[in-house]
């Protein structure tokens, strides 16, 4: 079987990739544990001056938590969940606080807890193919890693959380959301391009720099947020509507395309997608 997450330097860079390509890099255990491992390597390694995130193959950066694996969490107890969520939000939160420069290189969907994950570096450079948004809300859920009112603002933020609505590349580079949208095959290089303007600074300084960047945003109540939103969420997703039973229950028994198939008849769309 192959690595659930890749790492490789490149120059200053160390490249993380989500290896999940026929799930559309959905996030597992699995691959929390690779991620973290990762992370640890790039920290350690003082020749790393830029860390990237991205995902593999052409389909998505990641579409978010594998609803396949969540199933069988569908009828634990808030309390569990909380631990179940924690987990979740502590990897997307190292990427937040990681003491080097992060940029996300995205291409096609980017949605749920992935989109998350994009949010949580500091730059995001995606392709024209580029999908986002958290659509949890459409089958009882909610976002795990409250970071989007920080990135988007209010307005932005309540209506893609009320609705549960994806937005183009384009839309996306409009509400701030992504730093450069670019052609698919382009956004390595665009990426690269990135790294060689940062990699010139010490790493000290990057470090300092991150440091007081982040403090900015803790003082904005972020961390609050999300520590917060990780209570509610438990709540949340352990509050067992009709709504909820169903599609889990689609899920165990015809599968996750068939669920997300019911899921977003429900709203007149068709969507598709592993999303979390």
């Amino acid at each position: 079987m192959s690595d659930p997450v890749l790492y490789e330097t490149r120059g200053p860079a160390a490249w993380i990739t989500l290896n999940r390509p026929e799930k559309l890099n959905a996030l597992n255990g699995a691959v929390l544990d690779g991620l973290n491992a990762a992370l640890d390597r790039s920290i350690a390694d003082d020749d790393v001056k830029v860390v990237v995130l991205t995902g593999a193959g052409e389909r998505a950066f990641s579409a978010g938590y594998d609803l396949s694996a969540e199933a069988a969490h569908a009828e634990i107890p808030a309390h569990t969940w909380h631990d179940v969520l924690g987990t979740d939000i502590d990897a997307t939160m190292r990427v937040w606080s990681l003491p080097k420069p992060t940029i996300a290189a995205v291409h096609g969907y980017c949605l749920a807890g992935g989109c998350e994950l994009a949010m949580a570096c500091d730059m995001i450079v995606t392709g024209e193919s580029g999908q986002f948004g958290e659509p949890e809300i459409r089958y009882g859920s909610g976002p795990v890693t409250l970071l989007i009112p920080f990135i988007l603002g209010q307005k932005k933020t309540n209506e893609l959380l009320f609705t549960g609505d994806m937005i183009d590349a384009a839309a996306a580079e409009r509400a701030g959301l992504v730093n450069r949208v670019v052609p698919d095959d382009q956004v390595e290089s665009e990426v690269e391009g990135l790294v060689r303007k940062i990699a010139p600074t010490p790493l000290p300084v990057l470090r300092l720099t991150k440091i007081a960047l982040n403090r900015a945003y803790e003082a904005m109540g972020l961390q609050e947020a999300v520590k917060m939103n990780l209570d509610l969420s438990s709540m949340l997703n352990a509050a067992d509507t009709p709504e909820q039973r169903e599609f889990m229950d689609i899920v165990k028994s015809q599968g996750l395309k068939a669920a997300l198939a019911w899921r977003d008849a429900r709203y007149g769309e068709v969507l598709g997608g592993a999303s979390a």
